[in-house]
């Protein structure tokens, strides 16, 4: 199929994706918009606006809808959460939810993956899947205890090298997430 001059492979996953055939860029960088929209990124209660800002930002890069679930730490419109996401707004689809039921509600055919420190399963060795939504807790806290007592088997945590150190920053731990399972599916597809 040819568009504007250029020459694109016809798939299925072009399904899944509007803007593949209209983004004049290399066919593997196209596969990733193309994967990453497979893909949902949860927040559940997140306090602090710039890495709620940063996480949005990253979901536009990816194109990887957000759902904010609960009440926030800040108002949506502040100014921080604002300017951590730059001008890239327009770009990300957020969407709310009162609480992890009507999450569960909104995506019925989703796998819900639950990152945590308390998680003993790595995300490396985890096989993730389209249509998977990773969830994050609060700074703070994180996800609640009996959630993730529920939910062992797709509790999945990030390994950190030194024991020292309790936790990562929540924009770096969904950083690291989503681009591993970004990662994992664009392999098995090539």
């Amino acid at each position: 199929m040819e568009r504007n001059g250029e020459s694109f492979h016809s798939t299925p996953f072009l399904l899944f994706c509007p803007h593949a055939l209209c983004l004049p860029v290399h066919d593997h960088f196209r596969v990733s918009c193309i994967l990453s929209l497979m893909f949902r990124v949860a927040l559940v209660e997140p306090e602090i606006p710039q890495n709620t800002g940063n996480i949005a930002r990253l979901c536009a890069a990816t194109r990887t809808p957000l759902h904010i679930v609960g009440v926030t730490g800040f108002r949506m419109d502040d100014r921080a959460v604002r300017r951590a996401g730059l001008d890239y707004w327009d770009e990300v689809s957020i969407m709310r939810h009162r609480d992890l039921d009507e999450l569960r509600a909104a995506q019925p055919l989703t796998r819900l993956l639950y990152f945590s420190t308390k998680g003993e399963r790595s995300l490396w060795d985890y096989k993730f899947e389209a249509q998977d939504c990773l969830v994050f807790g609060p700074e703070t806290s994180g996800l609640p205890e009996a959630l993730l007592n529920e939910n062992w088997e797709r509790c999945l945590t990030i390994p950190m090298l030194n024991p020292n150190v309790r936790s990562l920053n929540l924009a770096n731990a969904v950083s690291i997430a989503l681009y591993e399972a970004l990662r994992q599916l664009q392999t098995s597809r090539s």
